[in-house]
C-alpha cells in the first residue's frame, strides 16, 4: 500500500476519535481523579483513568461517526470526516469504535476497578443509544439530556480513586451537565443552516435564535450559581472559589452580550470561551484538591 494512503488512513482513524473532545474528557475525568484521591494519584490510576478514558471516549466517537454517516454527509462542518470523505468505510469505522470501547473496558477494570469501568461503559452506551440514536434526530432537547454522557468522564475518575460515587463527583458531572446546552447552542447557533440541512431539530431550527439566546443566557447563570455552591463543598479552598467567580462572571457577561448583541462575533466569542471555561474550571478543582 503506498505510504501517502497509509498516512491518510491514520489520519482518518485519529479524527475518527474526535481527539479535542477526547483531550477535554480526559481532563475532566483526571479532576475527578485528583478529587477523590485528595492529592496526586498514583501512577497506575493515572494511567488507567487516561488511557481506559481516551480508549471509552474515542470508541464511542467513532461509532457515533458510523451512525451519523448520512447526516455528515450532508453538513459542511462534517462533510470532510473520515466515512463521508471515504477514506474510512463505515464498517472499519463501527469495528474501530467496538475495539477501542472493549479495550477502555478492560483496561479501565484490571488497573481501576469495575465502578469506574461500568461507569465509562454506561458513558458509552448513553451517547450512542440514548443521544446518537433517538435523542439527536427527534427533538430540539437532544443536547440537554444527552449531555448526560459527556458529564459521566469525572464520575469514572473519581470511582477510579475510591470506589465510590460520593456527592462531589456528582457535583462535577451536574456541572458539565448544566455547562453543555450553553456551550453546544452557540455552536447551533453558528452552523443552525447545516442542521437545519441534514434535518437535526436542534434548537435554533426549532425553536429560533431568539429562543435559543435566551437559553444560552439562562441556562449559564444557572451553571455559575451551580459551580459556586460547589465552593462550599469538601476539599474545596479558595483557588476554586475565586477561579469559579472570576470564570463565572466573564461566561454571565459573554452570554448576556449574545443575548444583548446575537452578533456572529459575539456567538463565536461564547462558543470559544465556554470551552476555555470549562478545562479551566476543573485546572481550579485538580489544583485545589493537591494544596
Amino acid at each position: 500500500m503506498d505510504g501517502s494512503i497509509i498516512k491518510e488512513k491514520f489520519k482518518g482513524y485519529v479524527s475518527l476519535t474526535k481527539p479535542r473532545i477526547m483531550l477535554l474528557l480526559l481532563v475532566t475525568a483526571m479532576t475527578g481523579l485528583f478529587l477523590g484521591k485528595q492529592g496526586v494519584p498514583s501512577l497506575t490510576l493515572v494511567i488507567a483513568v487516561l488511557i481506559g478514558g481516551a480508549f471509552a471516549s474515542g470508541g464511542a466517537s467513532s461509532i457515533n461517526h458510523y451512525l451519523d454517516k448520512d447526516i455528515d454527509s450532508k453538513m459542511n462542518r462534517t462533510k470532510n470526516r473520515p466515512i463521508p470523505s471515504k477514506r474510512i468505510s463505515p464498517a472499519e469505522a463501527l469495528l474501530f469504535g467496538l475495539v477501542l470501547t472493549t479495550l477502555g473496558f478492560l483496561v479501565l477494570i484490571y488497573w481501576g476497578n469495575l465502578l469506574s469501568a461500568i461507569l465509562a461503559m454506561t458513558g458509552t452506551l448513553f451517547y450512542v443509544f440514548v443521544y446518537t440514536m433517538l435523542l439527536k434526530r427527534n427533538t430540539p432537547q437532544n443536547i440537554v439530556l444527552g449531555g448526560a454522557a459527556g458529564a459521566i468522564p469525572p464520575l469514572v475518575g473519581y470511582a477510579a480513586a475510591t470506589g465510590t460515587v460520593s456527592i462531589s463527583g456528582i457535583y462535577l458531572f451536574l456541572i458539565i451537565f448544566f455547562w453543555t446546552p450553553p456551550h453546544f447552542w452557540s455552536l447551533a447557533l453558528m452552523i443552525k443552516d447545516d442542521y437545519e440541512r441534514a434535518g437535526i431539530p436542534m434548537l435554533p431550527v426549532v425553536k429560533g435564535v431568539a429562543h435559543t439566546k435566551r437559553s444560552i443566557f439562562a441556562y449559564t447563570v444557572f451553571l455559575i450559581g451551580l459551580t459556586l455552591g460547589f465552593a462550599w463543598m469538601e476539599g474545596m479552598g479558595w483557588i476554586y472559589f475565586i477561579s469559579s467567580l472570576v470564570l463565572g462572571s466573564v461566561f454571565v457577561y459573554y452570554a448576556w452580550d449574545l443575548l444583548r448583541l446575537g452578533t456572529e462575533r459575539a456567538t463565536k466569542r461564547m462558543y470559544l470561551y465556554s470551552l476555555a471555561y470549562l478545562f479551566l474550571l476543573f485546572a481550579a478543582v485538580m489544583l485545589d484538591a493537591l494544596v
